[in-house]
């Protein structure tokens, strides 16, 4: 990956969020207070536009000034934990003008780390975490048969991670409050997190 693709890939993660803003909505509306759409589609639109201004290839820095449109154009919790995690990725790749896949791994995994630690959470806890750490870990697996297949696979399991949100019970956030009623119901941060890695494989598929 270069500056180039990371725009281009960052233009599709926005598209897709943007096709999805009505049914994150509706699902934030079970639980939360309806505004998922609203951040996930500003917020990554933001994000690609940043991109597309910005002339520098340090890809570390292009995702730091990433992270702070996102934060501000989607002033929401998840908005704040997603520029979280693409400070920590932005640490991982500073001084980097290309990464390689074991590069983006590692870039993932720090800003999985940082999200955990900052938000106090962990996998099984009904949060976006519950579909980003077994897609970052299915794309590690699946690194010996190449950049597509890896891709596939870390959006299947971040899909199946977040059905299984379905069986958790929600101990973050407002959510939080519905206590077992929450048991049943899809997480809408875990579809998003669902909807990242079904845009990033897309990408690399179509180009």
């Amino acid at each position: 990956m270069d500056a180039a693709s990371m725009c281009r890939a960052m233009r599709r993660i926005s598209e897709v969020m943007d096709k999805n803003r009505e049914y994150l909505i509706e699902l934030d509306q079970i639980n939360g207070d309806g505004d998922l759409g609203i951040s996930m589609s500003d917020g990554y639109r933001a994000a690609a536009d940043f991109l597309d201004r910005e002339q520098s290839n340090d890809l570390g820095r292009l995702l730091m000034g990433a992270a702070g449109v996102f934060n501000e154009a989607a002033p929401s919790s998840l908005g704040t934990i997603t520029s979280i995690g693409i400070t920590g990725m932005a640490q991982t790749l500073k001084g980097k003008t290309e990464a390689s896949l074991e590069d983006l791994v590692a870039a993932f995994r720090n800003g999985i780390n940082r999200i955990m630690q900052r938000a106090g959470s962990k996998p099984g806890e009904k949060t976006i975490i519950d579909a980003l750490y077994p897609a970052v870990e299915a794309l590690a697996e699946a690194l010996p048969r190449g950049k597509q297949e890896a891709f596939d696979a870390a959006a299947r399991a971040a899909r199946e991670g977040s059905e299984k949100t379905k069986c958790m019970m929600s101990v973050h956030g407002r959510a939080a409050y519905y206590g077992e009623k929450s048991i049943g119901v899809l997480d809408g941060g875990s579809v998003v997190g669902q909807l990242l890695f079904e845009a990033i494989a897309s990408y690399v598929r179509q180009g």
